[in-house]
């Protein structure tokens, strides 16, 4: 029996993606800041303030206040901007983006995708980035954060949830409402600690290059860890004793390999 037959869709499913370090090499932020940095939208100053509160916020751990910080942060780069000229950022920034998805991650969006299964990035991100992103991959939609509009500008309030942590697990949740989604069918895919409740709202959660707390969680709940490796365009695939069978189809559909223990190597 092949990967793919062992874990075909037995319902409506999904495959939802993390955006940053997981679906792309790197942070989509610094792709986006310097594009608006080259339309003018903001000075350099301000670029270099974002970038190290990104990095710091990254670093720093995944406390209330550190989301209350990053959300405040996102929403005051674009209030006052035209919803317009942040869209039109696409033009140079999705081109960019896509340099940067990794190979092994496209492929396990195809795989998805062929299985039947919806396939969904879900981000922090502004949605006026993720969905076009998502479109230009082919997969089924983007689910970003959402800002407030009136009459075409920012107003520096959310329209719906911050998509980080427990927002995240919101917005699929009303995904799998309007498309009629088996939650415990659907497969999440991430790096980070911050994204343990999608991991966990999910039936297949499975940890994409992890930090260390995420490594951590992943082997004493037996889920299947990834290594992506943009240099070798390989995967390399750990699994621990405690993974049963549904994690053990999840690493081999994830990785294509034979199921085994490898050592990390960076």
């Amino acid at each position: 029996m092949s990967e793919l037959s062992q874990i075909a869709s037995t319902g409506p499913s999904a495959a939802f993606f993390d955006l940053d370090r997981t679906l792309i090499a790197g942070a989509s932020a610094f792709v986006v800041g310097l594009a608006a940095w080259r339309a003018d939208l903001v000075p350099a100053p301000q670029l270099a303030r974002d970038g190290l509160s990104a990095l710091t916020f990254r670093l720093g751990g995944t406390s209330d206040g550190a989301t209350d910080r990053a959300r405040d942060r996102m929403l005051a780069g674009v209030t006052g901007l035209r919803q317009d000229d942040l869209v039109a950022l696409n033009e140079d920034v999705v081109p960019r983006l896509l340099a940067k998805v990794r190979p092994e991650a496209r492929r396990l969006v195809e795989l998805h995708r062929a299985a039947g299964r919806g396939t969904y990035i879900v981000s922090a991100s502004p949605e006026e980035l993720v969905v076009p992103l998502a479109a230009s991959l082919g997969m089924s939609g983007g689910i970003g954060t959402i800002a407030e509009v009136v009459d075409g500008v920012y107003t520096g309030a959310l329209s719906g949830p911050f998509c980080y942590g427990e927002g995240k697990v919101q917005a699929i949740a009303e995904l799998a409402r309007w498309e009629g989604l088996d939650l415990t069918q659907c497969y999440a895919y991430s790096d980070a600690a911050s994204d343990l409740p999608m991991l966990e709202a999910v039936g297949h959660p499975v940890a994409v290059n992890p930090d260390g707390r995420l490594e951590r969680v992943a082997q004493q709940r037996g889920w299947p860890i990834v290594i992506f490796r943009r240099r070798t365009k390989s995967v390399i695939r750990r699994t621990t004793a405690a993974v049963g069978t549904v994690g053990v189809a999840a690493a081999a559909f994830a990785g294509g390999l034979q199921v085994g223990r490898t050592h990390r190597t960076r």
